[in-house]
């Protein structure tokens, strides 16, 4: 069983970066609270992974500032 059983049909929305015709993105759900679903765009029905919130905002914080591999 899912831990998001409870949710009858996530919020799901695109960066405003995304291209206009569904190029290769991710999206993320809104409603889930302590948690970030991501899906790939191109396979709304296929499945999404769930990150912690707080590990969902450091990733977001890192891209922001170009840090991702860099020690």
């Amino acid at each position: 069983m899912s831990k998001f059983a409870h949710v009858a049909e996530p919020n799901w929305r695109s960066s405003t970066y995304s291209q206009s015709n569904g190029g290769e993105c991710v999206q993320v759900a809104a409603g889930t609270p302590g948690f970030v679903p991501v899906r790939d765009s191109k396979n709304p029905t296929g499945p999404a992974l769930a990150f912690p919130a707080s590990a969902f905002s450091s990733f977001i914080e890192a891209v922001q500032q170009d840090t991702i591999g860099r020690s």
